[in-house]
């Protein structure tokens, strides 16, 4: 019975053999590396990976550190939570599900320029969850022609124009604040020498 079923899982968990996820969702065995590497266990069967603001975060792109685990996922879009964290799943159409490296401790992890396209292509939706971005930085390695390829995935006409439009706004905000902080730096007053 589902009551027998939910004793014998919390005497495992007790033990270490089992991991309690939430409500009716066990791990089975060790608990992985990292809180990041649970997301495809939080969606099965569908597929999932870490982006958005976590993804920019884990990057470097960014400094505040997300409250949520971000996922981009074929699942539907819904919000759980875990005893590991509370994970922000977000749907994506198949053909936009790509982008991400698998990481030694099994963590799917969106590239940089994959996760800042999610956030601009997840931005046009109702909870405008994603229209703004804290200070965003650039890593050397980052390449605009890799998000062209992105954008030309979109079918429809007016989400690619609006996807386009806040990419660069983004790149814009990201390149005007590395300005601004490269001319602070530079306005900086010289400490006093001691005689």
């Amino acid at each position: 019975s589902p009551t027998a079923a939910t004793m014998t899982l919390t005497r495992l968990a007790r033990s270490g053999l089992v991991s309690r996820l939430r409500a009716g969702l066990w791990l089975v065995g060790r608990v992985p590396p990292t809180r990041y590497a649970l997301t495809e266990a939080l969606t099965a069967p569908l597929p999932s990976y870490v982006s958005l603001q976590t993804a920019l975060y884990l990057h470097g792109m960014i400094e505040q550190v997300p409250s949520v685990i971000y996922v981009a996922s074929l699942a539907r879009t819904q919000r759980i939570r875990t005893s590991m964290g509370v994970y922000s799943i977000h749907h994506l159409a198949p053909e936009l599900f790509d982008g991400f490296d698998l990481r030694p401790d099994g963590t799917k992890l969106a590239t940089p320029e994959k996760a800042l396209f999610d956030v601009a292509y997840l931005s046009g939706g109702r909870s405008r969850l994603f229209v703004h971005l804290p200070e965003l930085e650039l890593p050397r390695t980052f390449r605009r022609s890799t998000l062209a390829r992105w954008i030309a995935r979109i079918d429809a006409l007016r989400r690619r124009s609006m996807v386009s439009a806040r990419i660069e706004q983004f790149l814009d905000d990201a390149v005007g604040r590395g300005r601004e902080a490269r001319a602070s730096r530079t306005r900086r007053p010289m400490p006093r020498t001691l005689k």
